[in-house]
């Protein structure tokens, strides 16, 4: 049997799912134990009514993903915390089913919006939230987890990209329904200078950002693969990571949000670009105007 069909998506039922979820965390960052979500916490968000789904291979758990419930400017959203998938399942697309069915299950509990953070430097993961799922962003976390924790993965500080998913937009049905805006990214990337880009021997090399301030659209480059970056020059993916913390900050506090992310070429290979558009994001996405319910 191949592989991704032996693959199950349910909800973490018992204490024994859990545990499960407790193993792969700590599996998937190599945390210390001070920093693995407790046991006794599970349960009880679990039964607070949070969602805990999981991807299994027959009784065992392949990756999870868990989401709370969670308020902004009177909005009740789903905010999804964690999302892990053990090593050998890594390329069965269980990241996007995972989404999927958090999507399905916020959309019964009537919430319009996720959010979600993530390290802006992980192409990966930027190609599956934007590219993918559609999401946008307009706020920028500066070492939000603290300068590092016990993860190997989390030694080259921890900025992240707070993301907004509006469930039922327009735009979220089309990338879901894998409707290719490539062309236009591509065309769009073509008519700009980045403000972070290579320079000729992989460093990040930063522009002019008054004039990027300037322009209605700004690009970001990031590398294709930071992880490599990281075990290959860490004190160079420590450049990338000042480079692209200055120029988002600058770009989202002047007024830009994050609209998408392409890779220069497809799979794995070449640099990553963000595109940057002036703005709202509740004009870019009508479905994302806050509204909260004046009944309530």
């Amino acid at each position: 049997m191949n592989q991704a069909t032996s693959i199950t998506i349910r909800d973490l039922e018992s204490v024994a799912d859990l545990q499960q979820a407790e193993a792969v965390e700590q599996e998937v960052w190599g945390l210390a134990d001070r920093d693995v979500t407790p046991l006794t916490l599970m349960i009880a968000t679990k039964a607070a009514g949070s969602i805990w789904v999981g991807a299994f291979d027959g009784p065992k758990l392949a990756g999870f993903a868990f989401g709370f419930l969670g308020m902004e400017h009177g909005i009740v959203i789903l905010h999804w915390h964690m999302l892990a998938v053990r090593e050998p399942y890594r390329d069965l697309d269980l990241g996007r089913k995972l989404k999927l069915a958090q999507r399905e299950r916020a959309l019964a509990m009537r919430v319009q919006e996720m959010t979600w953070t993530f390290d802006p430097l992980q192409s990966r993961n930027a190609h599956l939230n934007f590219g993918k799922l559609g999401v946008v962003s307009e706020m920028y976390k500066t070492d939000f987890y603290g300068p590092e924790t016990s993860s190997l993965l989390h030694q080259n500080s921890t900025d992240r990209l707070w993301v907004r998913w509006a469930l039922s937009s327009r735009r979220v049905r089309d990338r879901l329904q894998g409707k290719d805006n490539r062309p236009e990214i591509l065309d769009a990337f073509s008519r700009l200078q980045p403000l972070v880009q290579f320079n000729g021997d992989g460093k990040p090399l930063c522009h002019d950002l008054t004039a990027a301030l300037a322009r209605q659209r700004i690009a970001i480059q990031i590398p294709s693969d930071i992880l490599a970056v990281e075990h290959q020059d860490l004190g160079l993916a420590r450049e990338w990571r000042q480079a692209t913390r200055w120029a988002f900050t600058e770009a989202l506090c002047g007024g830009f949000f994050v609209a998408e992310f392409c890779r220069t070429v497809r799979g794995q290979q070449g640099p990553g670009n963000y595109l940057l558009e002036k703005g709202s994001i509740a004009e870019y996405i009508p479905e994302l105007q806050r509204k909260p319910d004046a009944s309530r």
